[in-house]
């Protein structure tokens, strides 16, 4: 029988630990059990947070007891883990802001609810922006169903930083936005492959936004507005990650790392209502001429 979760407290949960790991969730317990348990192996990174936001319609997904279970197990690992529900909806972009709120870290990963990371995932990255000392780093996830689908016209918008990342100001109908493009499929293992990287060794190369799983410099990202822009767009929207990694590119630059440790459950979504990209919203605002 699976006894009742304790699901901590915002006050106990807050301190300034190195790393605090984000995670909001709607109707995926499932796919959390398995986001958790990626979680849970990690190592490298001792005493991380975990905060999991739930905006489920039912019980939450931390409730069942797959979940449940991998939330014991961090905790008995040393990781301690706050569990929240974040009732009514009011956007992808306001559940974000929320989590991070939670969170008094010197970074936070933010980790969506359908991503497995393979064990050193988590410290690699942590080094990765402890070196470079930009604004975010980030996993690009690998479909691994599209293993066998290798696209070498999307491969050539791989490049690599050869020093620590500068600022960008990215926009959308530039070479640089097309960056995005090795993110899709299963790119990043085909480049990884042909890298040929020794063991422990990792390359840092320029993105213009990383879905999925985010290290963010927590102050550089607060600096840069967080989410704060959830009250300028409206409810049914998508792309809010891409809007604030644009803000923190333009402040403090970032980079995407290989190899990638992060993998992509593949599992249909459940945002489903996507009328707006809130990035779309965020750089009208921000690119139109005010008044003299």
């Amino acid at each position: 029988m699976n006894r009742p979760l304790d699901p901590g407290t915002p006050e106990e949960f807050r301190t300034d630990r190195l790393v605090d790991v984000l995670v909001p969730t709607r109707n995926r317990p499932a796919e959390l059990a398995v986001t958790l348990g990626g979680l849970a192996a990690q190592d490298g990174v001792p005493g991380f947070g975990v905060v999991v936001s739930d905006q489920s319609d039912g019980e939450p997904a931390y409730a069942h007891p797959a979940a449940a279970t991998m939330v014991r197990a961090l905790r008995h690992r040393g990781h301690p883990v706050l569990l929240t529900r974040r009732l009514p909806r009011r956007g992808l972009a306001e559940h974000r802001a929320y989590l991070l709120a939670a969170s008094t870290a010197r970074y936070v990963l933010s980790l969506d609810d359908d991503v497995w990371l393979e064990p050193g995932a988590l410290h690699r990255l942590v080094t990765a922006i402890g070196e470079l000392g930009c604004g975010f780093v980030g996993n690009g996830v690998h479909g691994l169903s599209y293993a066998d689908d290798v696209r070498p016209d999307s491969h050539g918008h791989y490049e690599e930083w050869t020093g620590p990342p500068t600022p960008e100001r990215i926009r959308p109908d530039t070479p640089e936005w097309n960056r995005a493009r090795i993110h899709s499929a299963a790119n990043l293992l085909h480049i990884t492959e042909h890298l040929a990287l020794p063991p422990g060794a990792w390359r840092a190369y320029k993105v213009s936004w990383i879905g999925g799983c985010v290290l963010y410099d927590r102050a550089k990202l607060v600096a840069a507005g967080g989410f704060d822009f959830w009250r300028r767009v409206q409810e049914k929207h998508q792309g809010e990650d891409v809007a604030a990694q644009l803000a923190v590119l333009a402040r403090d630059g970032g980079a995407g790392i290989l190899p990638s440790g992060a993998y992509h459950l593949e599992s249909p979504t459940t945002v489903t209502d996507r009328d707006v990209e809130a990035w779309e919203v965020v750089l009208a605002d921000e690119d139109t001429p005010q008044p003299a």
